[in-house]
């Protein structure tokens, strides 16, 4: 079973990495940032989520330095969709939705995986699932100036929380059940995006106070 899991973890993680990869690069490219921001918003939206779950769970955050092919292979993502002509990144745009679910699917299944294999509580499994899935989002957000997709989008944390919810309860186990999921994860967050769910929301406008004249105006 170990042997299993970790071979799930490596495929779910490659798969992230480089989805998020491209997605923090092609951000950066769109807010005009240099080579150098080009990768570090590639490397943080890889990279971000996981660094997050590993302080949440209690796993030192220099583990981080130990996946030095996942670091390759963000570099190597960010560093060929710098370089691919525009129209093709034109063309990505248009299934930006799609990569960015794939992206949330496979870290939220990773990082579930991962607080497994370190025997914590089910509610630690939900967390690390969704600060995963959408932690190095946030971060690529924030750092291009940007509200953060998924506190303002339609449906998006609530599926890598029942995805660590399954996982931490044993449902979701073999290859196949992970791949299952997989899928399902993705297509439930581009259902999200093609009938645009969206979560309550309230709506606080605040008016200003008129101001007082200035004396002689």
């Amino acid at each position: 079973m170990d042997t299993l899991l970790e071979i799930n973890l490596q495929l779910f993680s490659v798969i992230g990495t480089i989805a998020f990869a491209i997605s923090g690069a092609v951000v950066a490219m769109e807010e005009e940032y240099d080579i150098l921001g080009v990768f570090v918003l590639a490397l943080v939206t890889a990279f971000g989520g996981g660094v997050i779950r590993n302080l949440l769970i209690g796993v030192p955050v220099t583990t981080l330095w130990e996946q030095g092919m996942f670091l390759k292979t963000a570099v190597i993502s960010a560093f060929l969709v710098f370089l691919v002509p525009v129209s093709w990144i034109l063309r990505w745009k248009t299934w930006e939705s799609l990569f960015d679910a794939i992206g949330l699917a496979a870290f939220a299944i990773q990082g579930a995986l991962y607080a497994t294999k370190n025997g914590v509580p089910l509610s630690a499994v939900m967390v690390a699932a969704m600060m995963t899935g959408i932690g190095g989002g946030i971060i690529r957000d924030v750092l291009a100036g940007r509200k953060p997709l998924v506190l303002r989008d339609e449906i998006y944390a609530v599926w890598a929380l029942l995805a660590g919810l399954v996982i931490g309860l044993g449902w979701f186990e073999s290859s196949w059940e992970l791949l299952l999921l997989f899928a399902l994860v993705v297509i439930m967050r581009m259902l999200s995006v093609t009938f645009k769910w969206r979560l309550p929301r309230r709506a606080i406008q605040l008016q200003e106070e008129p101001r007082e004249p200035k004396p002689g105006v």
